[in-house]
């Protein structure tokens, strides 16, 4: 009988430790929704009728996140066959491919124990990873949606930009979301803005829900974070949602940056992205943009 109840009490033991180990690694899909006529209004914009119905629709697209004990990445996905090479037939497939550029989507790789963050994309033909870390961004809900929470490249002969004013609200909301309980922080943005040679402040506001129980800081934009690990950042006009969670092994591989990035920097960054933008300039009909500046609002949750 002893024998029976310790290879019994060995048999829940290993059963224990590999339910422990599989909530560990997993994949989390996430839902972007954009609505460039509802963000446009909400920055304050008078947008006339008939440029409304010459504005796009509102369009969706998928992210994943894939977690293991120590790591974790974050990229596009698109509609093939199962992400990370076999197991749960999630019916997605991981991009594996970066959009450089001043507004693309990049890939994002977390390293838990440093609590280190790299940023993944292409450039001229280079793979870079630049450093970067997850914070509350001063820029504030609409200067952070594109994912990164970076402006568009060209500030070499942009007036200088005052911040917004940021506030954050810590409420006792709760919401569940893929089966975590959430909790919620506001973040408010207040600007002057001239409409109709009007100064006027206009207040955003952008809703973040995270949760602590997932053993791990994160958030689709890294730009908009307070703590925990964020599943779903709402705005109007621009969402990003956590839709499913499954329990799976994960690669290294998958969580890693690839070897083959260079290292850049911030302020090396900002510089590429000068050049780029000056030569674009000086290559165009009549020497320049007309004094626009381009605002990148959609391809990325916020």
């Amino acid at each position: 009988m002893k024998k029976i109840f310790l290879a019994l009490f060995s048999v829940f033991t290993l059963v224990s430790v590999a339910d422990a180990q599989k909530k560990t690694s997993g994949a989390i899909q996430f839902e972007n929704t954009v609505d460039p006529a509802a963000m446009a209004a909400a920055s304050g914009m008078q947008i006339p009728d008939q440029m409304k119905a010459r504005m796009p629709s509102s369009s969706k697209s998928n992210f994943e996140l894939l977690f293991n004990a120590t790591n974790a990445s974050y990229m596009p996905v698109e509609e093939t066959e199962d992400s990370n090479g076999g197991g749960g037939g999630g019916g997605m497939g991981r991009m594996m491919m970066r959009f450089g550029g001043a507004g693309g989507n990049r890939e994002y790789y977390y390293s838990f124990a440093d609590q280190k963050l790299s940023e993944v994309f292409d450039l001229n033909d280079t793979t870079y990873y630049m450093p970067s870390k997850l914070e509350l961004s001063t820029s504030g809900p609409i200067g952070s949606f594109r994912m990164g929470g970076r402006n568009s490249g060209d500030t070499a002969n942009a007036k200088p930009v005052v911040p917004p004013r940021i506030e954050v609200v810590k409420t006792d909301a709760t919401k569940k979301i893929i089966g975590f309980d959430c909790k919620e922080a506001i973040v408010k943005s207040t600007r002057s803005v001239k409409i109709l040679d009007v100064e006027r402040d206009v207040t955003e506001e952008t809703h973040i829900w995270y949760t602590n129980d997932l053993g791990f800081n994160f958030s689709p934009n890294p730009k908009m974070w307070t703590e925990g690990a964020v599943l779903a950042i709402e705005g109007r006009g621009n969402s990003t949602i956590a839709k499913s969670i499954e329990y799976r092994g994960v690669s290294a591989k998958d969580v890693t940056a690839p070897k083959k990035a260079k290292l850049i920097t911030e302020a090396d960054y900002k510089t590429k992205m000068d050049n780029m933008m000056k030569r674009f300039r000086n290559n165009r009909p009549g020497g320049n943009f007309g004094g626009g500046r381009a605002v990148v609002i959609g391809g990325g949750p916020f």
